[in-house]
Formats: C-alpha cells, structure tokens, sequence
C-alpha cells in the first residue's frame, strides 16, 4: 500500500466516470465514444479514443462506462440513472444507514467487525442489522455500509479492529447493501425497456470484477450492483494481470478528480506509472479552446 494515502474518504470515489486501458492495435477499429448527442467531450486525442480496449466505472459510473463502449445510448442510461438514484434515496429514507470508509491494516479483519458490529445492533433492538463492506478498495481499505449504529460501534472500537483511521462518508444511506432492496424493481424494469447492445470494448462489472460476456448478463449485474459491493480492487487486478516483463497498458481517468488513480496506486504501482487524468469539458468550452 502506498505510504502518501493521507485520508480512506479522499479516496472514495462515489460514482466516478470512465476508466479507459488503451488496447492492441487489432481493436481500434471497434471502440467509440458516446452518441452524438453527449453533452460533454473527452478532451482527449482521437487515436486514444479509437484504441480504448476496455472500461470501467465505479459505482453508478459504471453506466457511463457502458455508454462509452456503446452498450446503451446515453439518453437511456442517463434515464436508469435518475431512476436509480430517486429509489435508492427513498430506500436510504426509511433507515437510518450510512458509510464508513476505513483504512486498516494487514491484520484486520472486516468481516469479523462487521458481525461484532451487527451483534451490537441486536443488543439495541435492531432486527435484522445490517454492516457489511459495501467498496473493495485497495488492500487493507474498505468502505462499510449498515444501519449508523453499526458503524458508530465500529468508529468506537476502531482500535479493537486495527483500524488505522475511520470517517464517515456524506452520502445519505447504506449503498450497495440489502437496504437498497427497495431500488431494485424499480432499475429492473427500466433496464428490461432497453436495447443493451454488447459493447465494443470489454467493460468490467463491479459485481465481480470480470467481464460482461452479453447484453442479458448486463441488465442482471446492474440490477444486483445495487445491493452488493463495488470490486474495485479485484477490477483492477483483473485489468493488469499480465506476464511478467509485459508493458502495462496506459490508462485514462476521465472526469473530475483522480481518486479512481490514487487508488490504482495502491492496487499496482507500476500500472499507475501509466497513469493520466483528463478533464471533462462542455462542449462549449472544448470549442472555444480549439479556436
């Protein structure tokens, strides 16, 4: 793990964009950007767009993901992600809940917090508690989601755990948890009204971290992505792995910030040295700066 990680929380990265590996030369030909009705521009050079080999998003990023590589047009994802983001919000209204982000050590144990943690909820009357983690991070960083007694219990008991340091994340509830139970109609029968195209370019689920293999799969796994942890940290393994001696592929970070590159720091040094971040600019201002 990186020594410079200051902060677990200026590492989340709630709904980040695109993560782009570029490619071998035989894929060019097949990867494009969004429709021609997208309202920004990747302020990034042609060939980089055509060569992209796969993509990933963190969390509902991984819509803007599957855009990119031309698995749904972007008014429709825009339309599942308004859909999802007003369920999920009622479903964080009827508990309670938030997210922890907690930076540990090699000797935590997660799991074993999260059941303490759930077994102090019972002993407040809590039925059915819920702390589990909810984001895989990089090694030995995780983000925690459940019931807010849950997670004060944790953030008391911080160095009964060997946790390192702790914070709680500004987001209304506890994502990617069986609390969302409730959005989970509602993005299912949204996504069954559109025509999810296999994509250009490999895209990796946050489910597990693998490969979508066709458009079926896709409507599933966004489905289930509501109320099962963001494997980041697998997705990047699985992105990178290659031989020994193999040049890492370059990668782009596409939007504001670079937690999604701070974390690849963590996860594989030397594919970060591959690293850039590019800003996403309205089209307005993309032109005035081509003038």
């Amino acid at each position: 793990m990186s020594g410079n990680v200051t902060s677990p929380a200026e590492l989340e990265p709630q709904a980040r964009p695109a993560w782009l590996p570029e490619p071998p030369p035989a894929l060019r030909s097949r990867a494009r950007l969004c429709p021609e009705n997208r309202p920004y521009v990747l302020h990034l050079s042609p060939q980089v767009i055509e060569s992209c080999v796969a993509a990933a998003g963190f969390s509902v990023g991984e819509f803007a993901a599957l855009v990119f590589a031309g698995a749904m047009e972007f008014s429709e994802g825009l339309y599942a992600v308004k859909v999802r983001a007003e369920a999920m919000q009622e479903a964080s209204e009827a508990v309670p809940s938030g997210m922890l982000s907690v930076l540990g050590r090699p000797q935590t144990k997660f799991t074993f917090a999260c059941l303490e943690a759930r077994e102090h909820c019972k002993t407040l009357g809590i039925e059915n508690p819920v702390c589990e983690v909810a984001n895989y991070l990089f090694p030995d960083c995780r983000v925690i989601s459940g019931h807010l007694e849950a997670l004060q219990f944790l953030q008391k008991n911080s160095s009964k755990y060997h946790f390192r340091r702790t914070k709680m994340l500004p987001v209304s509830g506890a994502f990617h948890t069986r609390l969302m139970e409730p959005a989970v109609e509602p993005l299912a029968q949204v996504l069954k009204a559109i025509d999810v195209k296999m994509p250009l370019v490999s895209v990796h689920a946050n489910v597990s971290g693998s490969r979508y293999m066709h458009p079926k799969h896709i409507q599933q796994l966004l489905v289930k992505q509501v109320v099962s942890p963001v494997k980041w940290e697998q997705t990047m393994h699985a992105l990178y792995e290659r031989k020994k001696g193999s040049d890492f592929p370059r990668t782009f970070e596409v939007g504001p910030g670079k937690q999604l590159g701070a974390i690849l720091r963590s996860c594989n040094l030397q594919a970060w040295k591959s690293y850039s971040h590019v800003e996403v600019l309205e089209a307005d201002e993309a032109a005035d700066e081509d003038l």
